[in-house]
């Protein structure tokens, strides 16, 4: 990753909590000096403190970027302390979820470069995927900009419009959770078919994990790879039977779940 201007000018982070601590873990691990961070948060981690990072100390004149990670209850009492790096040389860069470009604009002006992102929970481990849009301010440069900044956590994609951020976040946003119902829910099936419960809670990780990466690496589409795995009157079609039917089956159901997280997120923007 190349640092250069964020290690010159300083990079200030508006709350470190577990996505921010995960980012930054990864910006120092690729080069970021610790002394180009500069922290605001309430109450630092032992983690934190551990990095050599300034936190809650006096922060840079004009810094490349200002990267918002508070909570969106938080956000109305903590964008005051920042407000000044508004409409300068500084690009702000938003992971906090439910605040809207216009609510940055209203705080920063609308000549601030600002880009809003949309990641998930698996960004902890480095494996989380951030969707992300820009503000007409923002530069095609600034946009690379934080593609490498959150690439520390995962994959990134750029969004055409901020409204898919909605969608989004009923598809990636919430996804994780989905996926961690399913392994119960897989898990719960074996132990009802005589397995104990350990192991099959194992069996069900261990699948969705490997058949998820599976799906990442393979050229074939999810599709096809179904497709190689389903013997003719096999098992794996007795239980496709059931779970593909297109009126009881994950198709419509998965359809729904998407389509309510997608609508309460549009409704929580009022």
């Amino acid at each position: 990753m190349d640092f250069a201007d964020i290690s010159n000018r300083g990079l200030v982070m508006l709350g470190c909590g577990k996505m921010g601590s995960a980012m930054l873990e990864g910006w120092l691990n690729n080069g970021l000096p610790a002394r180009a961070v500069h922290v605001i948060d309430p109450n630092p981690s032992d983690w934190l403190r551990a990095t050599g990072v300034a936190i809650n100390a006096d922060l840079p004149a004009d810094p490349a970027v200002l990267m918002v990670a508070v909570k969106p209850q938080m956000m109305q009492a903590a964008l005051p302390q920042v407000a000044r790096f508004g409409g300068g040389g500084t690009l702000v860069l938003s992971v906090a979820a439910g605040t809207p470009i216009a609510a940055y604009e209203a705080a920063f002006g609308p000549a601030t470069r600002i880009i809003r992102s949309m990641p998930n929970t698996p960004a902890a481990i480095g494996k989380g995927i951030t969707a992300i849009i820009g503000n007409d301010a923002a530069t095609s440069a600034d946009l690379a900009l934080a593609e490498t900044l959150l690439s520390a956590i995962g994959q990134v994609v750029r969004l055409e419009t901020e409204d898919q951020i909605d969608a989004v976040t009923g598809l990636s946003g919430s996804g994780p959770a989905y996926v961690f119902h399913l392994i119960d829910t897989l898990a719960a099936a074996g132990v009802a078919e005589g397995l104990p419960e350990a192991l099959a809670m194992q069996l069900a990780k261990a699948t969705v994990a490997g058949a998820g990466a599976l799906a990442e690496a393979a050229a074939e589409t999810p599709e096809q790879l179904r497709i190689n795995v389903t013997s003719p009157n096999g098992t794996t079609q007795a239980g496709l039977a059931v779970l593909m039917h297109p009126e009881t089956g994950l198709p419509p159901l998965i359809r729904a779940t998407v389509a309510a997280a997608t609508n309460r997120s549009r409704e929580l923007k009022g």
